[in-house]
């Protein structure tokens, strides 16, 4: 627990000093905010989620939800069309994604629930995204994409290694290369967007 709290406060004072020197159009504060959303993201993707099927079935159906959310705002705040077509992409295999987890879990044979509301870090991210002035919402939501894909990938990789529940480990496994590609692909926009601004 100490190692955890350490390192989310290096994850923030670092995300502070990145989001005071960024002038993108969004505000620091929210910059600061994800920057820390996305180190909390991985220590819990790797501490927790990794070896236990309840934490890992509640990890990634909220994972799902908050990037169908997040799709959602992409379709409707972003004027660029790869941008969009990410979001549309996101948007159908999460959902899709989401409607497998629930049948894994149904047939585990094993006490796990999926998620039924965001936690706290992903509604704050969401409402950063929400927020965003339209100059800076391509690049807030394509980072957020980026930690977010990378987050899913620690998860869903580290329960394949670490589980003995047959039917969810499957799961993880089917889904990891379509996070690859949302990942590929928003790193790739993201280079785009940051070279033209």
């Amino acid at each position: 627990m100490r190692k955890l709290l350490i390192l989310t406060g290096l994850v923030a004072s670092s995300a502070l000093l990145v989001a005071c020197s960024n002038d993108d159009g969004r505000n620091a504060v929210d910059q600061t905010q994800d920057k820390v959303a996305e180190g909390v993201g991985q220590v819990s993707a790797s501490a927790w989620g990794s070896n236990n099927p309840e934490t890992y079935a509640m990890s990634a159906s909220m994972g799902d939800m908050y990037e169908i959310r997040s799709a959602d705002l992409a379709l409707q705040h972003s004027s660029n069309d790869k941008v969009k077509e990410l979001a549309r992409m996101i948007k159908a295999d999460h959902t899709a994604a989401s409607e497998q987890l629930k049948t894994a879990v149904g047939s585990a044979g094993v006490r796990v629930a999926t998620a039924n509301e965001l936690d706290e870090r992903r509604k704050g991210m969401l409402d950063n995204l929400a927020g965003a002035d339209k100059a800076g919402f391509d690049k807030a939501y394509l980072e957020q994409q980026v930690a977010a894909h990378e987050e899913a990938l620690t998860l869903h990789r580290g329960f394949t290694e670490n589980t003995d529940a047959p039917e969810l480990r499957e799961h993880a496994r089917t889904v990891i290369p379509k996070i690859e590609a949302h990942l590929k692909t928003a790193r790739e926009l993201l280079a785009n967007v940051q070279s033209t601004n």
